[in-house]
């Protein structure tokens, strides 16, 4: 057993060291924190999942080989890639055969800043995952970004802006060195297509009808809006009925039948298979789990 395995706790799938850090005022103001991080040196059993989380897990391979499933989707990752677990999406990951055994690093983050600083990386929920990214300017900053962690026993102000700078360090070595096209500003037309959809996803309109509203053919305007927004149209408007329902059941007492009907579903059957499909769970699991 190598020494670094011989710090690590264990685990029944791996040895592992987790560090914690709790934020404080400064940190959410910066709107930009550490949760947790650490280290793992993976059993030849690991499997991890399904799993869900609260805020944006990095997870950054440094030996051998995982396998990463998402939304129906599997990609094999090896050394100096990397993926992201993204809140209230499930995931798998679990080890693949390799001449070396599976070592990885993560961080865990939250706050207002991380979505759209992880999309100007081009890491986002319908591709989270990078290859090559660990370079040695990054791997020095993961590193470093884990070691401050370690060292703070409490909160200060210090603390809080020098974790700030790691991260922030971190995530700029994640940057591509020209923009990935998706993050750029839609285009007007493209900007009024989304304007049409959020005002009218709850009616049930079509990509088809969206199409027609911005008088192009349907093709190419699924294309120019994946290419410019980042996800297809329909997609889009999935995102927005199901983010509404999710705010339904969470912030009203309506009955999931009303919400159903509310949001442009033909009927119950139709809307809670779509929601499971989207979010994993039924919606009087979300319901419940909201109200404690």
């Amino acid at each position: 057993m190598s020494e670094t395995v011989r710090n690590m706790q264990e685990y029944e799938y791996e040895y592992a060291e987790f560090i914690y850090y709790t934020p404080g005022e400064l940190d959410r103001e910066g709107q930009l924190w550490p949760v947790r991080a650490g280290r793992s040196f993976a059993k030849p059993n690991y499997k991890v999942g399904p799993k869900r989380i609260e805020c944006y897990s990095l997870h950054f391979v440094l030996e051998g080989k995982v396998c990463f499933e998402f939304e129906d989707q599997q990609v094999e990752l090896q050394k100096n890639d990397l993926f992201c677990l993204f809140p209230g999406q499930t995931y798998h990951y679990y080890l693949l055969s390799s001449e070396l055994p599976l070592r990885m690093s993560w961080l865990v983050l939250d706050g207002g800043r991380i979505m759209s600083l992880l999309k100007l990386a081009g890491i986002t929920p319908e591709r989270p995952f990078a290859h090559g990214k660990m370079r040695p300017p990054l791997k020095d900053a993961l590193d470093r970004m884990l070691g401050a962690m370690a060292r703070f026993e409490r909160w200060n102000p210090a603390v809080s802006l020098e974790l700030q700078g790691l991260a922030c360090e971190l995530l700029a070595g994640l940057m591509p060195e020209s923009p990935v096209v998706h993050t750029s500003e839609p285009s007007g037309w493209i900007r009024e297509c989304m304007e049409f959809m959020e005002l009218h996803a709850t009616e049930g309109i079509s990509v088809q009808q969206v199409a027609a509203f911005a008088g192009v053919h349907r093709s190419y305007f699924s294309h120019a809006f994946t290419n410019q927004v980042g996800i297809p149209p329909q997609k889009y408007i999935q995102n927005i009925r199901m983010e509404k329902a999710r705010r339904l059941l969470v912030e009203t007492e309506a009955s999931v039948t009303e919400i159903a009907l509310s949001l442009g579903y033909p009927n119950l059957y139709t809307f809670t298979r779509a929601f499971k499909s989207f979010y994993k769970i039924p919606p009087l699991y979300v319901r419940a789990e909201s109200s404690g």
